[in-house]
């Protein structure tokens, strides 16, 4: 059974950024980097007693308790936290793309830009 729609006070808009995808994957490998710099693997080692909890089964904990339980080398371990944080990235676009009143920008796209239209889409 359906339950009915609830009419809110409110409208939602959904905003998109683009970028090629070799721009996506780049700066998702950058970002794992700049992670593991400032100190992923120490807040997993905090957390390593806890690894079977649920909320930690994510990208780069589980890649990381995998190292911490000698299964991986830190190497490949971070190599596998970026594989899967770019095919969650994908998974996410997928996700979004099925929204068809969601507002796309290319990601350089000056927020002034993107303000703009969100202004008018919400006096529409």
């Amino acid at each position: 059974m359906k339950k009915a729609s609830i009419k809110r006070n409110f409208k939602t808009i959904t905003i998109g950024l683009t970028a090629e995808r070799e721009t996506i994957y780049e700066r998702i490998n950058k970002r794992v980097d700049i992670m593991m710099q400032e100190g992923l693997l120490e807040e997993v080692k905090n957390l390593q007693t806890k690894s079977d909890l649920n909320a930690l089964n994510t990208v780069g904990y589980k890649e990381l308790f995998n190292y911490l339980d000698g299964e991986w080398t830190l190497d490949f371990a971070i190599s596998e936290i970026k594989k899967n944080s770019r095919r969650f990235a994908k998974r996410q676009l997928t996700w979004f793309k099925r929204n068809e009143d969601s507002l796309w920008f290319d990601y350089k796209t000056d927020s002034k830009t993107i303000i703009t239209a969100i202004e008018a889409e919400l006096s529409a």
